[in-house]
């Protein structure tokens, strides 16, 4: 693992706040394009996100991995609609064909609505619960020897075991690394226990250091260490003021894009991760050196929708602000998908390398 991670997404077709979903819901040659323009960029993963009516994240994922050589992926992945037994033997099959390269977000549901969609009914708190004893069996059928039965409040099985184990391991045991994001109450006791990257959308350095502290602590009582991952929309340009006149086109077009598509302001989902972003979006559209806040406000924080703004030098020392935090990954998209995945391999990306190394041979020099 290096000393700082980078993730893209990637989608099935082009889309953003600023652009309208056109063509086929799958478009091969643009996911071709787009997963590969991230290994070009210089990423470490690809997320591939899971939406209830959208393509198959998975199918995604073994397609782009077909289509790249070194690049790992992150697999979006709701628990409660395939059997945690299954999913184990899945998530392990796509690492063997992948060559160890996957890696799988487990994200639980902010939205009721949406759960209702694919027949879950279970509520917030309900579902963080069964989570967590998805990732348990799920860990059972990786690094099980024989076969096991399991009793619990959500799944039975009698005799599970599976044939295919994970090529990736953790303490010398099959295991595919766990991403996992949620900030409620339900949330954190799971993350403590089963996260190996605790995902934040794109806070303020104090809601980040405050979040962090909590789930370092939850984990502390399993005896765990969790690394940390923050998700940002940066938008750059060659000087600071063309940047902010980028943010302030996007901002108008995104405004306009949502008027003749029917929809209104947003509002705040049941995510809690979603309120916080509305929370620092109530400190005014600028917080920090660089954070802007305004596409979150404009649709209710919908996704990870703050942006960092700049220069890409000024956007890279933002960067180090969470990086000295703890904070050693960071989920990187733009509103112009490709193009902007593009350009942050060019600066953004080696730039922000380049400074978190030089750091941390200056912390050892002065120990």
């Amino acid at each position: 693992m290096s000393q700082v991670e980078f993730i893209g997404m990637i989608q099935s077709q082009k889309v953003s706040e600023i652009h309208a979903a056109q063509g086929p819901a799958i478009d091969r040659d643009y996911v071709r394009a787009f997963a590969q323009a991230h290994e070009a960029a210089g990423f470490d993963r690809i997320l591939v996100p899971h939406h209830s009516t959208g393509p198959d994240a998975t199918l995604t994922v073994a397609y782009a991995a077909s289509v790249t050589e070194r690049i790992g992926f992150m697999l979006a992945h709701r628990p409660g609609f395939v059997a945690p037994t299954l999913a184990a033997r899945q998530f392990a099959s796509l690492d063997q064909f992948s060559g160890g390269r996957l890696a799988v977000h487990y994200i639980s549901g902010g939205s009721d609505d949406e759960q209702k969609r694919d027949g879950d009914w279970l509520d917030h708190d309900q579902r963080y619960a069964r989570t967590a004893e998805y990732l348990e069996v799920l860990h059972k059928v990786w690094t099980a020897d024989k076969p096991f039965d399991h009793e619990g409040a959500h799944y039975r099985a009698r005799n599970a075991f599976s044939e295919v184990k994970p090529v990736q391991t953790r303490n010398g045991r099959p295991h595919v690394p766990v991403y996992f994001g949620g900030a409620s109450e339900a949330a954190i006791p799971v993350a403590g226990q089963y996260a190996d990257v605790y995902a934040l959308w794109g806070e303020s350095l104090d809601q980040a250091r405050e979040l962090t502290t909590r789930v370092r602590a939850e984990a502390a009582k399993h005896g765990r260490s969790v690394r940390f991952s923050v998700s940002f929309r940066p938008i750059l340009a060659e000087t600071e003021e063309k940047a902010w006149a980028r943010a302030e086109a996007i901002l108008a077009e995104t405004r306009r894009l949502r008027v003749v598509q029917g929809f209104g302001r947003g509002g705040p989902q049941q995510s809690e991760g979603a309120r916080r972003l509305l929370a620092a979006a109530d400190k005014g559209p600028r917080v920090d050196k660089r954070l802007w806040t305004a596409i979150a406000q404009e649709t209710g924080a919908r996704s990870n929708s703050t942006a960092l703004v700049g220069t890409p030098e000024q956007v890279a020392d933002a960067l180090l602000d969470y990086h000295d935090l703890g904070v050693s990954t960071f989920l990187i998209r733009g509103f112009d998908p490709l193009e902007d995945a593009t350009d942050y391999g060019r600066a953004l990306i080696p730039l922000t390398r380049e400074l978190v190394a030089q750091r941390i041979a200056n912390r050892r020099e002065a120990a």
